[in-house]
């Protein structure tokens, strides 16, 4: 279902607002999707539950053409909140009580190599959970024991994180970020 709401959104069936609106619906019926997917799944059986539970939507990263716009878009229409802007080229805004998101200038490997790039438009870059309970060396071992060679991102005095790669070769990020617990709030 999120594959499609991201196809449907990178193929300009929907806007960002739609997108976020349909991943927000959908993440609130995750656990009656999840009962009716155990009646009548073909998915293969569980490998075993992880020892610990998403608890946040820490954040969502936005690839776009240009940061400032795309910021002042934001604040305007959807009363987001400038927690930092870095003044070059990326701004974190929080999203009410819900969590964050950052928008950021992409960069296009054509463009920078001098060749003629296709026109930008914005992309998420990736989706950023918390967990709880957060063990740093626990949660890298839970990675790696799935095969998932995560890559480490530590921000700043508190935040912790890994990002790994869906099935798909989505950026998936899992921090330790919780309602309680959030860097900066």
């Amino acid at each position: 279902m999120i594959a499609g709401l991201l196809t449907d959104f990178e193929k300009g069936k929907m806007t960002r607002r739609q997108l976020i609106q349909s991943l927000a619906l959908a993440a609130a019926a995750a656990p009656a999707a999840t009962v009716v997917a155990q009646t009548a799944s073909t998915i293969p059986p569980a490998a075993g539950p992880a020892p610990f539970k998403t608890v946040w939507l820490d954040h969502i990263s936005y690839a776009v053409t240009d940061y400032r716009k795309s910021t002042a878009f934001y604040r305007d229409l959807m009363g987001w909140e400038i927690k930092n802007d870095d003044g070059k080229q990326q701004c974190t805004m929080k999203i009410g009580d819900i969590g964050e998101i950052i928008i950021r200038n992409r960069l296009e490997p054509a463009a920078a190599s001098g060749q003629n790039a296709a026109p930008v438009t914005g992309v998420i870059n990736h989706v950023s959970y918390g967990i709880s309970p957060w063990d740093t060396d626990k949660v890298k071992a839970e990675l790696e024991k799935r095969g998932l060679n995560p890559r480490p991102d530590m921000v700043g005095q508190g935040f912790k994180s890994f990002h790994v790669k869906d099935p798909d070769g989505w950026d998936l990020q899992i921090s330790n970020q919780t309602r309680e617990h959030h860097e900066g709030s």
